[in-house]
């Protein structure tokens, strides 16, 4: 029988065991099945029952994942018996080809124990999840059996001497001892968790985040197998395709990944080193990095040369199975027979090319599963280490001392730096550092290697390689400065946008839009000279990437060709390539990380030297329990990990760090809630600020404090509240009586905190209404009154969401007065005993002031008997004053109630008595019927009501996606979702330059070609040399390599040019389109009408900008660059291999079918998540600015904790995103690494199968089939950040598809006579005006006659219509019918550059750009100096204006910051005198101007434009009255016409009551 178990040769009697059984080898192998026989025997019927009843065992949450002691042990012990057992069977196929017959007992055994071993770890894996230990036992007997046997099989090898050299015999210990471990870790198992043997058996919970279903990130809780290939985020990718990943998705942290967990350990470390000998001694940021962090980047590190080292397998293999197919001769094996069968020796197996395959395919699996696991491991330390930098940053930012921030020691962009900038880099930092010491270890072995492989010519190439190292990291950090640089002159850039979009108004009606466009495109023009410089350092650094391995593989052979007469052989010259592969990648990393080294160094000196900067002072008063709570909170934290999930981390936080407030002394009386004694402070320089203080307030008192600006009136209350130094005296807060503390576990009125309103205004990123209650319980009586009080509730009504809408940075941007009004409200609603409040009326005017008076303070506050503070100029309200406290350049000047200065101190008494007269004839001038506040809503309301008809636009795309994701079918937003925009890429490049484009992707494959040329020459050159049979080298050698060697020397020289010209050419195209861009989007922007800026946000324009114009520029040119190189690879690589061995080309097909699944579910997962890292960010680091900012307040209302709180959950929410992205990464890289190792395998195979003829060509395929591995998940991460990017040239795109304004017009500019419009005529005829064709009309058939030289007056209520009307001479509206003709021609026909440079307007808002007072005036360059003088003195500002430094060319700041309100405002009327037009149009010019500025201006209308036409649109009435003519207006209606005086008489008629309203 052909296939007998003990074979049947037939001299040896098989199964006779007349020896004694055991020493039949035969029947050990037999005994040896026994066990595995035994263990698929039971644990089969137990998994299908198992699997059976238990159904529901899949939906199970994984709550259920527990370890058994030594689980990771085992796996490894596992995995490695697998290794074995496969070995095993190798040894006993081969060795059975030796014999005449079959001996089945030779492999069967070896099958059998892999089959055993496959079903231990699958049925170890479902008992360890459902929890069964009893079940193990069946384990242990195996494990048992198994030893016994094998020990009894090697015993009997050592009794018939088979030794080391065997294979067999080394195979046989190894399984023994492996064995004998597997028992270990099962005793082990039962010690631990005593389920048998034992009485009470010990009962165990699952850790404590699988309890809590939120934690989604289950990396850490997973068996071993799902860790190294992420195979539990499986369904998260997956499910991204059928609808988009979102935060509720993603869930919690794992508690050892949280940032108050990593920031508890980071400051342990941190303070352990302030030793008691030196305090003052600044402890080492890295040293306590290394403490607390230091491990994993060890064991990280360890991977990384696990995985160095298995990396230098592949070449060696390549070279063995290059030699072994090379010498098929072979020489005839020794015969070693035992037991009647054939022993092999254990050298013999690797010279077996198939086993060496298989080798290179397990060495390749497993060093890329250790890459990735030390990738991993890096990554996930880096997040934890930024959690605990950023924690650690924010709780000093709560304890800064305030002289800091306000003295510009730490400005806030410092801080914002240190969040966004620092901290990122000592992640990255971490990211990168085991490449610090991994590197060099890898060049070293190497090097080694290659000179092993080919002796000293191979150090030549090697040193090139080395040599140009240095090179790359010049390349490196030049590309760093010109970054630097270039950021410089976007920043210039963005900032000159940022005002044209400003003032996009003013530039249109004076026709300026193109001056400005041209002074942007000026600083573009420099932005693109050093981003030119940029493209062409990265293409440098792209082609010295790409070039090092082709110069070293040429010096290398070159040198190997005149030292060694003979060439290389092709499995070292194959062997050589591929170790060449392997060294670039370090050296050209190695620049990076270097210089992310030098980067941390830097990071680390900034974060040490915020870290020792100045902190609050902790006086004694401040002080009381706090050193007692904090040891407390110390111990409870060591001594239970776990933490009561009833309460969250919470309550930690705030017993964590939270000193009491101040220490009261029981001596006070109880009439005094604050009292200072002989007081000193002062803001950090030696300097006192305020000094000799002895103040008292009075307990549920209303105390005024009043002094002129800049007395030291805000400094007092930052004094009382402990954020001042405190030189000298005290500071005493009263005890509240005990009675007072209401249980219910809230305290009514928290005497710690303080309800503090600063004077400049500081409101969170949250709504309205979260701004108001700052955290306390919402109750909606008190809420009510207290919006009633502020009177806010107009302003709410305006909101597109009431008082739900965000404001802040990310939301709405409110006015002044409103924006006081809220931290008004905020300290009013607040429940505590005292309220400090800083001028709360200085941006508020009179109706809101008084009534902020009386209902706030007087009513709402007093009647709750809360002790009022408040600093404020407006003297009128001292009569409410329960006590006084006047000051005077930093010493309190008086003190007592209004009677007693009255009576004590007359001449200060008489001082305030005329003030206050003053203040109240300006009160009565101020009431008129439009007033600050109603402008201010008048702002508000335009910016929604153009607001809602943009986000109708905006909606429209959203609303089609959700229409798609409506319906059931989910494959139509599947298909969306995966689809490569190419549409967009399509316009991206065609943008570019069509020349570009064919050079790019000719050269490309050019390039490619030659490569592939080099390396098959090479292929060619090596196997002719071995193929020459010996009698012919004489003759032959000569003439042959004559022509190799400069074909090849040739090929070399235009690849490493090719390599130049590709990397040149696709920056250069990425220049061009950028420029195109950019050039584009200004112009179209600029113009585009009025009307576009009114219904687009500032901010979304602005992106367009700075962040998608920054990724168009420096982003998108290296992605498409990479992505088109390894594709190419990759694609080159396959052609290669297909066309030497067909046979690959059957097993490529499934192997596509695969990729293509990967990268198509990966790209749709990365961008989710991508897009959540994204919006998870600007929160934390708005978060991060505004605690800055409102260091002050937060501490005065004592919210820190609160605080601290809302920024780990930010931070949080930040890290579990960014987790998840990268974990995607590796899940994408673990899979396409092991498809690129089964593409070497098949390689490998097809070629050994089809036994080819050439050696040389075989090694070329494998060479090729190893790159693809490297360069696989290059494509799809490419891909997928392609598709990121491409978003931001898609955005850009929807904005060139705008409408420009009509610039032409329909006349000539040479038809419009030069002195046009020289009278100043206007005739309206039946003017319709409207916004937008879809809008309704706002003017409608107005008529009205304008003669030359008349002064108008238009007057009516907010929104009749007043202002379009001046829009509507300029042409700026939608003008649908009627007409208006200036001096016999009709506006509409004119070219708009024409028109609007003949015409003048004054706007409502005076709008300055930053340059010189000149450019404000006369940005044209038009006019002399001495008219620019002359319009100066017609505005009044001549003398100002000298007394400058610079004159005419002094400076002026952004937006005109340097200049008051009214001063601007007369700026303005002097730039539209400059411009001697005979048309002026005042746009409501006076609403900001007080009394005096305004009169001035009236005055100069009168005069300096005496003969021309004025056309003012009047804010208050009494401006209008010496005008010629008055128009009254009604909801775009003209409602009365004609002189004043007329009008004034009709006693029911509108003028006149607003007249009367205005008295």
């Amino acid at each position: 029988m052909a296939l007998s178990f003990c074979g049947s040769d037939n001299h040896i009697k098989a199964y006779s065991v007349n020896d004694g059984v055991l020493n039949n080898g035969c029947f050990v192998d037999a005994l040896n099945l026994v066990p595995h026989v035994f263990l698929l025997f039971i644990t089969f019927p137990i998994l299908f029952i198992g699997w059976g009843s238990q159904s529901s065992k899949v939906q199970i949450h994984h709550n259920t994942w527990l370890h058994f002691p030594g689980h990771n042990l085992r796996w490894i012990l596992t995995f490695c018996l697998l290794f074995v057992h496969v070995c095993e069977f190798a040894e006993g196929i081969v060795s059975n080809n030796m014999m005449k017959t079959n001996h089945l007992h030779l492999f069967m055994p070896a099958f059998m124990g892999f089959v055993a071993a496959t079903t231990s770890v699958v049925y170890y894996h479902n008992i360890e999840t459902s929890n069964f230990p009893k079940l193990l036992l069946v384990l242990f007997i195996y494990w048992v059996l198994a030893f016994i046997t094998k020990s009894i099989k090697l015993w009997k090898f050592a009794e018939f001497t088979v030794g080391i050299r065997q294979l067999r015999f080394c195979i046989t210990a190894l399984l023994v001892i492996l064995y004998g471990l597997l028992m270990a870790v099962e005793i082990n198992v039962i010690r631990v968790r005593k389920y048998v043997f034992f009485a009470n058996p010990q009962k165990v919970k699952p850790p404590e985040d699988l309890q809590d279903l939120g934690v989604r990130f289950l990396q850490p809780f997973v068996n071993l197998l799902s860790k190294a290939t992420y195979w539990w985020m499986n369904p998260l990718i997956m499910g991204a395709h059928k609808r988009p990943i979102e935060l509720k998705k993603i869930g919690k942290l794992p508690i050892a990944m949280r940032a108050l967990t990593n920031y508890l350990r980071l400051k342990d470390a941190y303070e352990d080193q302030r030793t008691a000998e030196n305090p003052d001694q600044a402890p080492s940021i890295w040293r306590s990095m290394y403490r607390a962090f230091g491990r994993p980047i060890l064991l990280s590190s360890t991977f990384r040369y696990l995985a160095d080292l298995l990396g230098f397998a592949g070449p060696l293999c390549i070279s063995g199975i290059v030699k072994s197919l090379g010498s098929e001769n072979r020489t005839s094996v020794s015969e070693e027979t035992y037991f009647g069968v054939h022993f092999m020796s254990s050298t013999e197996l690797l010279q077996n090319s198939s086993v060496l395959a298989v080798l290179l395919f397990l060495a390749l699996v497993l060093q890329r599963t250790f890459l990735q696991a030390s990738y991993y491991v890096t990554i996930e330390t880096g997040i934890n280490l930024r959690g605990a930098l950023l924690a650690m940053i924010y709780n000093k930012i709560l304890r800064l001392s305030t002289s800091n921030m306000s003295m510009g020691e730490m400005t806030l962009g410092q801080i914002n730096n240190l969040v966004a900038i620092e901290t990122n880099q000592l992640m990255w930092f971490l990211f990168l550092c085991p490449n610090l010491w991994a590197m060099p270890v890898q060049v070293v072995m190497g090097v080694i290697l290659l000179y092993y492989l080919l002796g000293s010519s191979a150090l030549v190439g090697a040193s090139v390689i080395v040599l140009l190292a240095p090179v790359q990291y010049l390349i490196a950090t030049k590309l760093a400065d010109t970054q630097k640089i270039t950021l410089e002159h976007s920043t210039d850039r963005l900032k000159k946008t940022t005002e044209i979009l400003k003032g996009i108004k003013l530039l249109k009606l004076y026709a300026w839009e193109n001056i400005f466009c041209d002074s942007v495109e000026e600083t573009r023009g420099k932005e693109l000279t050093s981003l030119k410089t940029f493209a062409f350092y990265t293409s440098l650094s792209i082609f010295m990437n790409a070039a090092i391995p082709i110069a070293a593989v040429l010096a290398t052979f070159v040198m190997h060709h005149f030292v060694n007469e003979t060439g290389p052989s092709s499995s070292e010259a194959f062997a050589a390539l591929a170790l060449f592969h392997i060294l670039v990648t370090p050296l050209f990393l190695l620049s990076t990380v270097v210089r992310f080294a030098v980067k941390a160094l830097v990071s680390v000196q900034k974060l040490g030297e915020f870290l020792q900067s100045d902190e609050i002072g902790d006086d004694s008063w401040r002080n009381g329990d706090m050193s007692m709570c904090f040891e407390a909170v110390k111990k409870h934290m060591g001594a239970t990990k776990a933490i009561n999930r009833k309460q969250p981390m919470r309550y930690q936080m705030d017993n964590y760090e939270q000193p009491t407030r101040r220490q009261m002394r029981p001596t006070e009386t109880e009439d005094v809630a604050v009292k200072v004694t002989n007081g000193c402070f002062t803001w950090g320089s030696n300097l006192s600020t305020l000094s000799d203080i002895n103040i008292r307030i009075p307990t549920g008192q209303l105390t005024m404090i009043v002094g002129q600006v800049g007395c030291g009136k805000s400094s007092l209350l930052l004094a009382m509240l402990g954020e001042m130094q405190a030189m000298d005296g005290k500071v005493f807060w009263s005890k509240l009586p005990d009675c007072e503390v209401v249980h219910d576990g809230n305290i009514s009125k928290n005497r710690y905190s303080v309800a503090y309103a600063a004077q400049k205004s500081w409101l969170l990123n949250a709504t309205v209404e979260e701004n108001i209650t700052f955290g306390s319980p919402f109750n909606k009586q008190r809420y009510k009154a207290v919006i009633d009080a502020c009177s806010l509730q107009p302003d709410i009504d305006l909101l597109p969401f009431g008082d739900q809408t965000e404001i802040g940075e990310r939301g709405i941007n409110l006015s002044g007065g409103q924006r006081q009004r809220i931290c008004v409200a905020r300290a009013l609603y607040q429940n505590t005993n005292i309220v400090f409040l800083d001028d709360p009326f200085s941006a508020l005017d009179i109706h809101l002031s008084d009534h902020l008076m009386q209902e706030g303070i007087l009513k709402f506050l007093q009647d709750d008997k809360r002790t009022v503070v408040l600093v404020t100029h407006k003297l009128q309200y001292l009569i409410h004053a329960d006590w006084i406290i006047a000051m005077k350049d930093g010493s309190v000047l008086r003190e007592g109630t209004l009677k007693d200065i009255q009576i004590h101190d007359i001449e200060l008494y008489d001082h305030w008595k005329t003030l206050m007269n003053r203040q109240d004839h300006e009160l009565e001038k101020d009431i008129q019927q439009d007033s600050q506040t109603t402008l201010e809503r008048k702002t508000l309301r335009r910016a929604f009501y153009s607001r809602e008809a943009k986000n109708q636009i905006d909606d429209e795309d959203e609303e089609e996606e959700e229409e798609e994701e409506e319906d059931d079918n989910l494959s139509t937003t599947t298909i969306r979702r995966s689809k490569i925009p190419w549409k967009v890429c399509w316009c991206y490049l065609s943008s570019g330059g069509f020349f570009m484009v064919f050079l790019m992707v000719s050269s490309k494959l050019l390039k490619h070609s030659v490569i592939v040329a080099i390396d098959y020459w090479l292929a060619v050159w090596t196997s002719s040399k071995t193929n020459q049979s010996d009698e012919t080298v004489m003759n032959s050698s000569s003439e042959t390599n004559d022509y190799y060697l400069p074909v090849f020397i040739i090929l070399c020289a235009a690849g490493i040019t090719l390599c130049l010209i590709t990397s040149l050419t696709v920056e250069f195209l990425g220049l061009s389109a950028a420029t195109n861009l950019h050039h584009n989007l200004l112009n179209k922007i600029i113009h585009a009408p009025i009307r576009f800026f009114d219904i687009t946000p500032l901010g979304q324009i602005l992106n367009r900008f700075s962040a998608d114009t920054n990724i168009i520029d420096q982003h998108i040119p290296p992605t498409l660059e990479s992505l088109t190189r390894a594709t190419l690879l990759c694609l080159s690589a396959i052609g290669v291999i297909s066309s030497i061995t067909p046979l690959f080309l059957i097993a490529l097909l499934p192997l596509a079918v695969a990729f293509y699944f990967i990268q198509k579910y990966f790209r749709v997962a990365s961008k989710d998540l991508q897009d959540l890292d994204d919006s998870t960010q600007l929160p934390l680091l708005c978060h991060f600015s505004e605690t800055a900012e409102g260091l002050t307040t937060i501490r005065a209302f004592r919210h820190e904790a609160r605080f601290k709180q809302r920024m780990l959950e930010l931070t949080d929410t930040n890290n579990t995103a960014y987790l998840f992205l990268s974990a995607a990464n590796r899940w994408l890289e673990v899979r396409t690494d092991y498809l690129g190792a089964v593409i070497v395998l098949t390689a490998a195979g097809a070629s050994i199968w089809s036994s080819l003829t050439s050696s040389g060509l075989v090694g070329l395929g494998l060479t090729y089939a190893l790159t693809v591995t490297n360069y696989l998940n290059w494509v799809v991460r490419n891909l997928a950040d392609l598709e990121v990017q491409m978003a931001a040239v898609k955005k850009v795109n929807s904005f060139l598809s705008t409408e420009s304004e009509n610039y032409e017009g329909s006349m000539d500019t040479s038809q419009v006579p030069e002195s046009w419009p020289h009278d100043g005529e206007i005739k309206i005829q039946d003017l319709c005006v409207r916004y937008d064709a879809m809008l309704k009309p706002v003017l409608k058939h107005v008529n009205a006659y304008i003669e030359p030289g008349q002064k108008v007056g238009i007057c009516g209520r907010t929104g009749s219509g007043k202002s379009s009307l001046s829009l509507a001479f300029f042409n700026m509206v939608d003008i649908f019918e009627g007409k208006i003709i200036i001096d016999g021609i009709d506006i509409c026909k004119l070219p708009l550059q024409t028109l609007r440079s003949r015409l003048s307007i004054i706007l409502q808002d005076p709008v300055l750009f930053s340059g010189s007072i000149r450019f404000n005036l006369d940005p044209e360059k038009t006019c002399t100096d001495d008219r620019l003088w002359e319009a100066l003195e017609i505005a009044q500002l001549k003398n100002m204006v000298k007394a400058l430094p610079g004159g005419l060319d002094a400076v002026v700041t952004e937006g005109g910051e340097n200049f008051s309100v009214g001063q601007r405002q007369l700026f303005c009327l002097a730039r539209a005198f400059v411009r001697k037009s005979s048309i002026l149009i005042m746009d409501e010019a006076t609403a900001s101007i007080d009394m005096a500025t305004e009169n001035i201006l009236q005055k100069v209308v009168m005069t300096a434009f005496a003969d021309r036409t004025v056309v003012t649109i009047a804010h208050r009435v009494h401006t209008i009255l010496t005008a010629d003519l008055v128009i009254v207006m009604k909801r775009g209606n003209i409602l009365e016409y004609d002189k004043p005086e007329t009008l004034l008489e009709q006693e029911d008629g509108m003028f006149a009551s607003f007249v009367r309203a205005d008295m």
